[in-house]
């Protein structure tokens, strides 16, 4: 019996002395992502798959107004011989390629069998320079 209790005590210290051993060391570096960053690169991108087979952007064209802001308007297009709903936001960004926080609402876009139809896009101030439309499908 007494041995049987030592053997516990030994058992349990251990099992403390074990997880006190795996002391996190950190920090650690960002790890990398599986998908490329194409939300800082391009001026188009479509959120996931269903958007990506469905949806295209024929044309894009971008303007500064009078006052300063930037008036982006893109051509999305349906690839399918199907009636589709997307959604379409815009992110503005400045020079550097950082959100000056001013972010669209997502829109629904309603595509007819192999339609284009255009989606406008304004800043609300004058730091936009540049711009990033995502589109996904509405749910």
């Amino acid at each position: 019996m007494k041995t049987t209790l030592t053997l516990l005590g030994l058992a349990a210290a251990t099992a403390l002395v074990a997880g006190c051993s795996t002391y996190d060391k950190g920090p650690y570096p960002p790890q990398p992502s599986k998908t490329p960053a194409y939300e800082t690169t391009e001026r188009f991108v479509l959120l996931d798959p269903g958007a990506q087979r469905s949806v295209t952007c024929a044309a894009l064209h971008e303007r500064t107004l009078p006052d300063g802001r930037l008036e982006v308007i893109a051509q999305i297009r349906n690839r399918e011989n199907r009636r589709i709903e997307v959604q379409a936001n815009c992110v503005f960004k400045d020079g550097n390629g950082f959100t000056t926080g001013d972010e669209t609402p997502f829109q629904t876009v309603i595509l007819t069998e192999n339609a284009t139809e255009q989606v406008t896009f304004t800043s609300m101030n004058a730091l936009a320079k540049k711009y990033t439309i995502r589109v996904r499908q509405a749910r």
